[in-house]
């Protein structure tokens, strides 16, 4: 199915042919569902810390911290906002200036005065129809109002990424994303000698216009934090693409040349392999709030911190006996009820195994990245959940599942399904070095049965597009995980612009 001429491009790209004909294969195969031993919930999978454990935590982060530990937050920002204007592009794209009651634009009109971009709106009616705002608005020009914030012509956010836009508004004027994740770092992962570390990964055609808003934007940041900023930031790799398929699994073209597509956030795997930290805090791009509401979102980040830190601080004494060989089987027993009762392992061979294949067991579950993933309670928001999934050698253990990833005719998964107590906000802190400082090799961590399948068009042409492993679902799919209640005031996405209207988002 490949032909000779493919070779240049896959070569430019990083990816073998070998590579490309498994895409190929697996678009015909389809990925296999997950095979589920039970949802995650508080006392069986998911940790609802006590008031002494909170302190400990928080203890042993600060300890960390003023020790010179150190630590990066990697923040997925590639994402532009297109997603957030769906309603008002259609609104535009309408044909008519009548506002339906309750709509979406008709709310956010109706709050025009809420928008902390409010400024650059009046400044962009002037500039597109020489007139203002409230004229525009008095004489039902909702059209044109709607045109000025998503059109390129004007403020043109339908077509910037989510990071730039502008979220918050304060006294001495609005802050984007971007600041607030600076703000948030500072506050929550600045080393002893004040310094701050960010990495943001943004795509290709918005890495310059990030890049001027960071040099912009850090001497102030710098100046209101008191604390000093190294920010990286990185793009997709070419290698991460995958293949774009016809339906009937043959490679998709165009113009004779293979298409291909970005491979999901899964792709970050590789760039999160890049970071040099041992600690890496990893959160979405839009779930920001205002210095004003930010002090749960403080807490419970240095708690998950402390945690992490506690738990590899046992693992690391764990491992550290059974190199040395100083341990008895007391010691092995004690290590086996730690992994069953805090890593929720389960593994129904530990009780049939000899002392010396338990010691090689427990090394080869015990040595590999760590994660502690904050779980919200669910109220009704998108995103994936805790459950405890069988693994490929037959161990179950915490894994965060999407829907897609569950088989949709097994009564008992719909179940589960619906009955799910929490779910993932994306508020992840990782250990990604082992116990003698050497960083361990993401991409190995990563199950690759655990991509999915999906349905585009190209130019009119059906197409076939593959997504790899997610980021936090199968990409981390072989860590150790853990999970722990937090509260649902530290999950604040802007996933639409009228978001920006709640409460949460008000300074």
């Amino acid at each position: 199915m490949l032909l000779p001429e493919d070779q240049e491009l896959l070569a430019a790209k990083g990816i073998s042919r070998e590579e490309a004909e498994a895409q190929l294969n697996r678009f015909a195969t389809g990925f296999p569902y997950l095979k589920i031993l039970d949802t995650a919930r508080v006392d069986a999978g998911i940790f609802r810390l006590s008031d002494e454990e909170i302190e400990a935590a928080l203890e042993r982060w600060h300890e960390y911290l003023d020790h010179g530990g150190e630590v990066c937050k990697f923040v997925p920002a590639s994402g532009a906002a297109s997603r957030m204007f769906k309603a008002l592009f259609e609104y535009v794209d309408g044909g008519t200036d009548e506002l339906k009651e309750g709509s979406p634009v008709a709310q956010l009109l109706g709050s025009v005065d809420k928008l902390p971009f409010l400024p650059e709106l009046r400044e962009a009616c002037q500039k597109l129809y020489g007139k203002s705002l409230d004229e525009l608005l008095a004489e039902g020009e909702n059209r044109k109002v709607i045109a000025a914030i998503v059109g390129a012509e004007g403020m043109n956010y339908g077509g910037l990424p989510k990071g730039l836009l502008k979220f918050h508004t304060y006294p001495e004027g609005s802050r984007t994303p971007v600041e607030e994740h600076l703000t948030e770092g500072a506050q929550t992962a600045a080393n002893s000698k004040g310094e701050v570390h960010l990495h943001f990964t943004v795509s290709a055609d918005h890495h310059a216009l990030f890049q001027a808003k960071l040099d912009e934007v850090i001497p102030e940041a710098e100046k209101r934090t008191g604390k000093k900023f190294f920010v990286t930031m990185s793009e997709q790799k070419p290698s991460t693409d995958t293949i774009a398929a016809n339906p009937d699994n043959t490679p998709f073209r165009e113009n004779g040349r293979l298409l291909f597509r970005p491979g999901g956030h899964g792709a970050l795997i590789r760039n999160l392999n890049d970071i040099e930290s041992a600690v890496v805090f990893i959160k979405n791009i839009d779930n920001v709030v205002p210095d004003s509401r930010r002090a749960d979102t403080i807490k419970y980040k240095e708690v998950l911190g402390g945690l992490l830190l506690e738990i590899h601080d046992q693992i690391e004494e764990d491992l550290i006996a059974l190199e040395e060989k100083v341990y008895t089987p007391s010691d092995l027993k004690g290590m086996i009820d730690y992994m069953r009762t805090v890593l929720n392992i389960h593994d129904e061979r530990l009780d049939s195994l000899a002392d010396d294949e338990i010691v090689e067991y427990i090394k080869s579950k015990l040595n590999r990245p760590l994660r502690v993933c904050g779980m919200v309670r669910n109220e009704g928001e998108p995103g994936g959940g805790p459950f405890i999934a069988y693994n490929p050698d037959g161990s179950a253990s915490p894994q965060i599942l999407e829907s897609n990833q569950v088989d949709p005719a097994n009564e008992e998964y719909k179940r589960m399904m619906a009955t799910a107590t929490h779910f993932n906000p994306v508020d992840l802190v990782c250990y990604i070095k082992d116990i003698h400082g050497k960083k361990f090799d993401l991409p190995s961590y990563v199950d690759p049965a655990t991509g999915f399948i999906s349905s585009k068009s190209s130019h009119g042409k059906e197409l076939k597009a593959m997504e790899l492993p997610g980021l936090w679902n199968g990409a981390m799919s072989d860590w150790n995980t853990v999970f722990v209640e937090v509260p649902i005031s530290t999950f604040n996405p802007v996933k639409t612009v009228n978001d920006l209207l709640r409460p949460a988002h008000q300074s």
